[in-house]
Parts: C-alpha cells; sequence; structure tokens
C-alpha cells in the first residue's frame, strides 16, 4: 500500500508570524510592549522574507539559459569566494560562509553569476551545510550534465559558536565530487588546488 506523502502546512498570515515573535520575546522575558520593541516583530518578519527567499526561488531556473562551449576552452571553470549568509534548521541561528563551485563543460557553460545565484538560493533556506554542499552539486549537475562538479563549501556555525560549547574561529568544511571529479584524482586535485586551502 503506498503511502501518502504529507500535505504541506498552510503558510501562516503576516499577522501570525508578528504574533509569533511576541510570544518569544515575552518567552525570553522582556516585554514586546515597551517601546523599543513595539515595531520589533515587523522588522523580523521583513527580515525572514530577505533571510529566506530561497524558498520562492527555483536554482533550476538560473541554470538553464547556456551557452554553447566557448570555441578552443575545454577545461574546468571555478568559482571562488562566493558568500554567503544561511541559518540552521536545528537552532536558526546564523550559518556564514563562503562557497566554491567547479564543473568541467561537457557542451555547455552558464554565466558565472548563475553559479552565484544557485548558492544563494540553497543558502537562503533552513539548512543543515552537508545538505547545502550536496544540493548545489547535484542541482549542477543534474541541469548542467558536465563531465563533473566539485563544491567546497567553508562556514562558521552561531549555533556553535554562540550558544553551546562556544567555541569561537571554528569553521566547518564540506565537499561534494561528482563525475570526474569523484573518478579523476588528478582533476579533483586540480579544483582544489584552483581554489586554494579552505578558508
Amino acid at each position: 500500500m503506498a503511502t501518502r506523502t504529507p500535505r504541506k502546512p498552510k503558510k501562516p498570515s503576516r499577522k501570525q508570524a508578528e504574533e509569533a515573535v511576541s510570544t518569544l520575546l515575552l518567552w525570553a522575558g522582556d516585554d514586546p510592549r515597551r517601546e523599543g520593541l513595539l515595531d520589533t516583530p515587523k522588522r523580523v518578519a521583513r527580515a525572514y522574507e530577505d533571510w529566506f527567499s530561497g524558498y520562492n526561488d527555483d536554482p533550476v531556473n538560473y541554470l538553464k539559459r547556456t551557452f554553447e562551449e566557448v570555441e578552443g576552452y575545454d577545461e574546468m571553470i571555478v568559482l571562488r569566494d562566493i558568500s554567503f549568509e544561511s541559518h540552521c534548521e536545528h537552532h536558526m541561528a546564523p550559518i556564514i560562509g563562503c562557497a566554491h563551485v567547479g564543473y568541467l563543460p561537457n557542451d555547455k557553460v552558464v554565466g558565472i553569476s548563475k553559479l552565484a545565484r544557485v548558492v544563494e538560493t540553497f543558502a537562503r533556506r533552513f539548512q543543515v551545510q552537508e545538505k547545502m554542499t550536496a544540493q548545489i552539486a547535484h542541482c549542477i549537475q543534474d541541469v548542467l550534465k558536465p563531465k563533473g562538479v566539485g563544491v567546497v563549501i567553508s562556514a562558521s556555525h552561531q549555533c556553535m559558536t554562540t550558544r553551546g560549547v562556544h567555541k569561537s574561529g571554528v569553521s566547518m568544511v564540506t565537499s561534494q565530487m561528482l563525475g570526474t571529479f569523484r573518478k579523476d584524482a588528478r582533476t579533483r586535485a586540480e579544483f582544489l588546488n584552483m581554489i586554494g586551502p579552505a578558508r
């Protein structure tokens, strides 16, 4: 017997979101009616629209407009140091980092800004870094069909630096290698050499 996929809950209204923020302020021990906090629920709701705009975007759309491979060029394309801000899905705390994305074209290339857009779209959702790394790599692989894809992400997680163990200066590095980046050690080494040490 087939199991049903649970239906996505209905999105709350803006007013409900603001009321939830007021409840959190009260639960934290403050008074949401005091002057400094009166407009905070509205500000937080607006901030959430920005921070989580990735739920309204489909990263595939950014990769659909491609160009024929540049004549005479069949080497690796790498975009380094793509800065991003995301949020941990476990504590809703910020994740601040940068991504390095590379691919080996097969017969088409994409504008480099589109690679940054893909990173941005996945980052602007509640995330786990390992999942985000894989999502970026598989999206590029599935749409562009290159010979291979490599993604490396280095990020600081404020759920670890500002709470819990309180370890500042710690960064987490994750990678996802697909196609020739996984199968061919020389291709993988070339990519890692091009992005340099994790920073």
